[in-house]
C-alpha cells in the first residue's frame, strides 16, 4: 500500500481526479488530496474529504496541521506525487519553481516520485511554451503521461484529453513497484549520434537528438542503478542522479569511451545513432566549395555493440536498432549475430517513431525469441517500459548466480 498525494487543478476533467482517488483506494492505497481555487470551480473539498477519508486544505492559509506547515507535512507524508489533471498553468508553474499556493508549495518540498497528467486544449497542449515546460519537467525527472486524443470538452477534436484514471492508475503502480528494481546495478548507456570528420568544419554523421539514450540514463537513475552516460554531440543534460556524463565525438571516441567503462558494469544498453562510415581522408583544412564536387571514400567504422559482446561474460545487453522495409526480421538477425540479450527494433519512416521526434514505438525483440510491442509513447514512458521488460534478463543472471 502507498501514501499517494493527488493534486488537482483547474480543469473542466477535475472530476477525473476525483475518480483518480477512488480508483487508488479501491486498489488498498491511501490518498490525500489537493485541490486549487480553479480546481475547486468543479470539484469540492468536502466531496474529496468524503472519497479520501482526509481533511482537504481548502488554501495554504488555512492550515489542517498544528504546526501551521501544511505543505512540509504532506510532502513528507507522501511516498508519490500525481497530480491529475494538470493544466497548463499548473505545468508552467512546477516548470518554473513558481510557489504560490498549496499545490506549488508542496511540489517544491516534494522530493519522491512526481507524476503529472496534463489536461487542456490541443492548441495550448501544442504551443511551444507548453512544449518547453514539459520538457523542462522531464529534464528534472517528472513523468509527464501522454494526453489521448479524443472529443475535447471545448467541441474540437484532438490531443489534450487527460489520460483516463485507470490507466494513470495502473502507470503508477507499475513504477511504484519497480521504483527500485534496479537497485544494485552498475547500468551503462550510450546516447546520441556520433560525428567523422571530413575536414576541420564538415562531418558524417547519423540523425540523432540523443533522447531516448537521455530518456534511459534518466529511467535507471530514477529506480536505483548507479548510470554512466557516453554521449555524442547532443545539447540535452543528463538527469542530476545520472553519476557520470562523457561527451564524445566519433566513433572511436565512443568505443574507447564505453570500452573503459565496460568491466565495471553489469548492464549495457547501446542506444547511440553510431555513424556508420569515416572518410578514409580527413582534410586539415576546410575544403573550399568554389573546387566543386568531391569524391568521398568511405570506410566502416568499429561495430562498437558487437566488440563489446564478444566481451560480454554474464552482463547484459540491450541493442537499439533504425530499420526501414521489414524491421523485426533485420533486428533478428543483428541479435543473433551480434550476440545480444535483446534488441530495440523501430521504423524511422513511421511517423512519431523518427530519431528527431519526442516520441517513439518500439518493437523489442529477445533472445529467448519473446517479441513485445511497446507503441507510439512518449520516450521518457518508452524508457521505463523498455527497463521493466529488461529486467527480466538481470533476474535470470541474478537466480543463476
Amino acid at each position: 500500500m502507498a501514501r499517494i498525494l493527488l493534486g488537482i487543478s483547474g480543469s473542466v476533467t477535475a472530476y477525473k481526479g476525483a475518480e483518480l482517488a477512488r480508483e487508488f483506494i479501491r486498489r488498498g492505497h491511501q490518498v490525500r488530496a489537493i485541490i486549487t481555487s480553479g480546481g475547486q470551480r468543479f470539484v469540492t473539498p468536502l466531496q474529496l474529504q468524503a472519497l479520501t477519508g482526509f481533511p482537504v486544505p481548502k488554501d495554504q492559509w488555512a492550515s489542517e496541521q498544528p504546526d501551521g506547515i501544511d505543505h512540509i507535512y504532506l510532502a513528507r507524508w507522501a511516498d508519490t506525487f500525481v497530480v491529475a489533471p494538470a493544466s497548463a498553468n499548473t505545468l508552467a508553474k512546477f516548470a518554473g519553481g513558481i510557489a504560490d499556493d498549496l499545490l506549488t508549495t508542496t511540489a517544491l518540498a516534494f522530493e519522491g516520485p512526481l507524476f503529472m497528467a496534463p489536461s487542456m486544449n490541443s492548441k495550448m497542449l501544442l504551443h511551444p511554451a507548453t512544449a518547453d515546460n514539459i520538457e523542462i519537467l522531464s529534464s528534472r525527472g517528472v513523468t509527464v503521461l501522454d494526453c489521448e486524443e479524443g472529443e475535447l470538452a471545448c467541441g474540437e477534436t484532438g490531443p489534450g484529453r487527460m489520460m483516463e484514471p485507470v490507466r494513470i492508475a495502473d502507470l503508477v503502480e507499475t513504477r511504484l513497484a519497480g521504483q527500485l528494481d534496479y537497485s544494485g546495478i552498475r547500468a551503462l548507456v550510450s546516447a546520441g549520434p556520433t560525428a567523422e570528420p571530413i575536414d576541420p568544419v564538415r562531418v558524417v554523421t547519423n540523425r540523432s537528438s540523443g533522447r531516448m539514450g537521455f530518456a534511459l540514463a534518466a529511467a535507471l537513475a530514477e529506480r536505483g542503478a548507479t548510470v554512466r552516460l557516453v554521449t555524442g554531440p547532443t545539447t540535452l543534460e543528463a538527469h542530476p542522479r545520472v553519476a557520470e556524463t562523457v561527451r564524445v565525438m566519433t566513433t572511436a571516441e565512443m568505443a574507447e569511451a564505453l570500452g573503459e567503462r565496460f568491466e565495471e558494469s553489469d548492464l549495457l544498453i547501446m542506444a547511440a545513432a553510431v555513424a556508420d562510415w569515416r572518410p578514409e581522408d580527413v582534410s586539415e583544412e576546410k575544403l573550399p566549395r568554389e573546387d566543386g564536387s568531391i569524391d568521398l571514400h568511405l570506410t566502416p567504422t568499429r561495430d562498437i555493440v558487437a566488440d563489446l559482446a564478444a566481451r560480454k561474460g554474464d552482463r547484459i545487453i540491450v541493442g537499439f536498432a533504425l530499420e526501414t522495409g521489414d524491421p523485426v526480421t533485420g533486428g533478428r538477425a543483428k541479435l543473433e549475430r551480434k550476440g545480444l540479450d535483446a534488441i530495440a527494433v523501430n521504423d524511422p519512416t513511421e511517423e512519431g517513431a523518427g530519431p528527431e521526434t519526442e516520441t517513439n514505438r518500439i518493437t523489442l525483440l529477445h533472445a529467448d525469441g519473446r517479441t513485445e510491442e511497446l507503441p507510439l509513447q512518449s520516450k521518457e514512458t518508452i524508457a521505463h517500459r523498455l527497463l521493466d521488460a529488461v529486467h527480466s534478463h538481470l533476474r535470470r543472471n541474478r537466480d543463476q548466480g
